[in-house]
Formats: structure tokens, sequence, C-alpha cells
């Protein structure tokens, strides 16, 4: 498969978006997870995200896996690509935390149609918990794995390649 757009290899403008959607993804699940009221609103639309984000996320590796194969060899390429795939499983976790808390808003909509909502109040504190730990630990360990990746991918690009000074000119 092609994997360039414009002239222009798509892992680098792909990237781009998974940097800037997976913290965003988390943040909005550690937000549902926590806030009754937004969970109410916006669990489709996190859903959504999450739903999305995952095959985005394996474009930009095979994109990433296409480019590698156009460049030259170098330890610094390697060393990123090699990381790269290690962001699929955060993002399948999104995806897992994403159905959680959007089947908890379901049960939680459910229970309100009740006369008198019969769901005991520990069990929404313990859900409540789980969801909020759960959502944490994908959204910090999917946007450091990213940075990780994304610093080894900066330094593959342009260590070496620019000047501490200006150029004369």
């Amino acid at each position: 498969m092609e994997y360039s757009f414009a002239g222009l290899p798509l892992h680098v403008l792909l990237v781009h978006a998974v940097i800037v959607l997976t913290p965003l993804v988390g943040l909005i699940l550690v937000v549902l997870a926590a806030w009754p009221a937004a969970r109410r609103v916006l669990w489709l639309p996190a859903l959504i995200g999450a739903a999305l984000l995952l095959p985005l996320g394996l474009v930009t590796v095979e994109a990433g896996k296409w480019l590698e194969a156009r460049v030259p060899e170098a330890p610094l390429i390697q060393q990123h690509t090699g990381m790269g795939e290690e962001l699929t499983p955060w993002l399948i976790g999104l995806l897992v935390v994403a159905v959680l808390i959007a089947a908890w808003a379901l049960v939680e909509r459910v229970d309100a149609r009740r006369a008198s909502g019969t769901m005991p109040r520990g069990a929404r504190i313990g859900v409540a918990i789980v969801l909020v730990v759960a959502s944490l630990v994908v959204a910090i360990g999917s946007t450091w794995t990213l940075v990780r990746i994304g610093e080894a991918g900066s330094r593959a690009v342009w260590e070496g390649s620019f000047s501490e000074d200006p150029l004369e000119r």
C-alpha cells in the first residue's frame, strides 16, 4: 500500500493527529469517569473518539514502517520504529475504558428512569473508583508512551541536522 499524500510521507501527517488525540481522549475519559453529569452527555463522543483513534494509530504505525523502508538505515530511526507499536496496547486500553464508561452511563440512565433509582450508593462509588483508576492508568500510560516514541522520532529526524547557533545568511 502507498503511504504518501501530496508527495509527503503519510506518517509525518498522521502522527500529529495521534499526538493530539491520544492525550485528549485520555483526559476526556478521566473527566467522564469522575464526573457523572459530563458522562451523561459526552459518553458517546468519547466512545467514538476512542474507536476512531485505534485504527488511526494502527495506520500511523504502518505508515511509519513504510517510511522506514524508504530512508537510510540509522540506529535512531530503528529505535523510534521499534517503539512505535508500544502505543497499540494503550490505544486498545483507551477503547476498552471508553466502552466501560459508555456501558456505565447507559446503566445509570436506566437506573435513573426507575422511580427512585435502585442502585446502592456503595455500588455507584465502587464503579466510579474503578473507572477513575482505569481511565487514569490508560491516560497516563498512553501519553507517556507517546512522549517516549515522539522524542525518539524527533531525535531521529533532527539530531545533528541543525546548528545551535544561527547561520550567517
